[in-house]
């Protein structure tokens, strides 16, 4: 690891990002191919709250502010735990295999504007929730896709 660099946690959250119309919300991982997914993202520390990782990757890879007018995050109280995948083991510490992932939903006014972080993500799309869950890269994702119509938040 680089000097100044931390390793990262093996502690994330997805986020879901829909509309109340259940359309979701996928971004592409830069120089990923076409590896969709939604917002993700590790801990900055290890007492900060999911919720407030939640908060802060939406807004560092899609600009959208989750406590705008119209907007709802909902914790579903459900976790992922998988191994990390080899070519991002050297992001960890020595000897962490395997990572534990909240999942949340995130509803938004269908129009939100999105502003991706370039270095990180250069393209989205909206779909439908069952097209957003065969255009996920990652099982868990897909998932979570599937799961939207049960956990989503009723509208405002």
């Amino acid at each position: 690891m680089p000097q100044g660099q931390r390793y990262k946690l093996p502690e994330s959250v997805l986020v879901v990002i829909h509309t109340p119309a259940l359309e979701v919300l996928l971004i592409r991982r830069t120089g990923g191919g076409e590896h969709w997914q939604s917002v993700t993202g590790s801990k900055d520390t290890p007492d900060e709250p999911f919720e407030a990782t939640a908060r802060r990757e939406v807004a560092e890879e899609t600009g959208i502010d989750t406590g705008a007018p119209g907007c709802v995050l909902t914790d579903w109280a459900l976790e992922n735990v998988y191994d990390i995948w080899p070519q991002w083991l050297h992001r960890y510490a020595p000897g962490v295999v395997r990572n534990r992932e909240r999942v949340f939903g995130l509803c938004v006014p269908a129009g939100t504007p999105v502003v991706l972080h370039a270095r990180e993500h250069d393209a989205f799309q909206w779909l439908p929730w069952r097209a957003a869950a065969d255009a996920c890269f990652s099982a868990s994702n897909a998932e979570a896709c599937l799961l939207l119509p049960r956990f989503a938040a009723p509208p405002a």
